[in-house]
């Protein structure tokens, strides 16, 4: 039997890392976020810094040939701003984990990236606006005004990274299997219906 891959899209403040870091410890399995940035950074010989200001938040060509250095030295440059550098490479980190083993990949375009993969489940988390500001309110002590700012930017971010490198639509029932409301389900139920999908593929 081939390799089975959970990818998890998700809204800002969603709890969709949360879900997703609980799935794989629950089933006993890898979960890839950040740990992803560490390993284009050793992959393509830049700072982990640099590579966060690019991570899921692609910025125009002109922008990136003008503010980002291109890196021509390293070994796996492609003469490509950054941004683009750094997707090809997480791609590529992507397509070589689903190859070894089962595992919760967290964002990153995962699921487009694996879309002929037979063995990948795709799913979007989301949540309602008032349980997502009251989550990030908590996790980051921020005000209502802040928390909401932060959505707005977060999500915005995500969303053109997402429609940039896929020319999919983020968050749609045409871009992902299934999507999942963690405020009409709760995040106990999205967990146990997604390791229910893992164990039936």
């Amino acid at each position: 039997m081939g390799t089975r891959i959970i990818t998890i899209g998700r809204q800002f403040g969603s709890g969709g890392r949360r879900i997703g870091e609980r799935v794989a410890k629950e089933l006993g399995i890898p979960c890839y976020d950040r740990a992803l940035i560490e390993m284009a950074s050793k992959e393509m010989g830049v700072d982990e810094y640099d590579l966060e200001r690019v991570d899921e938040s692609a910025v125009s060509r002109f922008f990136s040939l003008h503010k980002s250095p291109s890196y021509t030295e390293s070994a796996m440059d492609y003469g490509l701003p950054l941004n683009d550098n750094m997707f090809l490479i997480q791609s590529q980190i992507i397509m070589k984990l689903a190859l070894k083993e089962d595992c919760v990949i967290i964002g990153r375009c995962a699921d487009y990236v694996l879309r002929d993969h037979p063995g990948c489940i795709s799913v979007f988390i989301c949540a309602s606006k008032e349980d997502r500001k009251k989550r990030i309110m908590d996790r980051y002590e921020l005000s209502e005004r802040d928390a909401l700012d932060a959505i707005k930017k977060v999500d915005r971010k995500r969303k053109y990274y997402y429609e940039t490198y896929t020319d999919n639509n983020w968050g749609s029932i045409d871009s992902h299997q299934v999507l999942m409301n963690v405020s009409l389900l709760g995040e106990d139920e999205v967990v146990r219906l997604i390791k229910d999908m893992y164990l039936d593929k």
